[in-house]
């Protein structure tokens, strides 16, 4: 599973939805890291409204179900002045005998990952002769 675009950014002080003033970089590559909740701090580089770096919030959290995929979304928004810093997107899925994860947000970065059900991963099996 591929992560395929990417969100609208907003430059502007007052972004409804993402603001890449407020960190250090933009949908950083985070590998294998799906974060189903929280926010990834070392990322933030201070609210770009009221200039503080504190904790975040997390709002409009949201779980549905599409065609057997899981999708979480939620806003990081400033603890202070309630700006909203990004729109974080979690996926779940199960194909074939993997589990896929991917995780699409302007502060949390971008991962994915899949993970064999079987308790030996087809992938990690060697051929014999």
């Amino acid at each position: 599973m591929k992560i395929q675009s990417r969100p609208e950014i907003s430059k502007k002080k007052n972004c409804v939805t993402m603001c890449g003033d407020c960190v250090e970089k933009e949908y950083p590559n985070r590998g294998t890291t799906c974060l189903e909740n929280g926010s990834f701090l070392l990322n933030f580089a201070g609210c770009a409204v009221c200039s503080k770096r504190d904790f975040m919030l997390i709002t409009n959290r949201s779980l549905k179900e599409e065609d057997g995929e899981e999708i979480v979304t939620y806003d990081h928004l400033c603890k202070n002045c309630h700006h909203v810093v990004a729109r974080h997107e979690y996926t779940f899925s199960i194909m074939d005998e993997f589990q896929e994860y991917t995780m699409l947000c302007l502060l949390c970065g971008k991962a994915e990952d899949t993970i064999s059900i079987l308790p030996d991963d087809p992938r990690q099996m060697t051929l014999l002769f």
